[in-house]
């Protein structure tokens, strides 16, 4: 028998597209986000590359030693290539709003917060070759395929 997904061994990882389902649930997920409903998902708004313009996404965020992750499950889509623009992102959950930077972080950085996520986020599982079992190592190699981006509180100068 031959190690697959199931054995812990590597898995033939799967390609993000966008479709109107996808955009229906995201405007239902954060109707709730909103409310505070869902258990450590965040509202991450970026300004558009192009139009300027604020753009809302679900996003689950990623405490690790005492600080915070924001991490591309789906590879390199859209809001990625937003705060690679404009690193100053709003995170929102509930009442709670805070401005922050962010900052890329390296593939050794990115390891164990890829791992972390990926055991916490059960629906992006099929997005990563690693299994939640596999080794920090797994996951570093994983890195360029799934940004990783330290939060930075902004300082606002008050």
């Amino acid at each position: 028998m031959t190690d697959g997904p199931h054995q812990g061994g590597p898995q033939e990882p799967r390609t993000f597209t966008r479709s109107r389902a996808r955009d229906i649930g995201d405007a239902v997920t954060s109707v709730f986000v909103r409310l505070g409903l869902v258990p450590g998902t965040s509202l991450l708004t970026t300004r558009g590359r192009r139009s300027g313009l604020p753009r809302t996404h679900p996003a689950t965020l990623v405490t690790l030693d005492g600080r915070r992750w924001l991490v591309a499950p789906y590879g390199v889509v859209s809001w990625v290539h937003n705060v690679r623009a404009d690193p100053r992102v709003l995170v929102r959950r509930g009442l709670s709003r805070h401005v922050f930077v962010v900052r890329a972080a390296s593939a050794q950085e990115a390891g164990p917060v890829l791992r972390q996520y990926v055991r916490r986020s059960r629906p992006t599982r099929p997005y990563f070759a690693a299994t939640v079992d596999s080794p920090v190592e797994a996951f570093v190699a994983e890195a360029d395929r799934h940004p990783v981006f330290e939060l930075v509180p902004y300082d606002t100068g008050r």
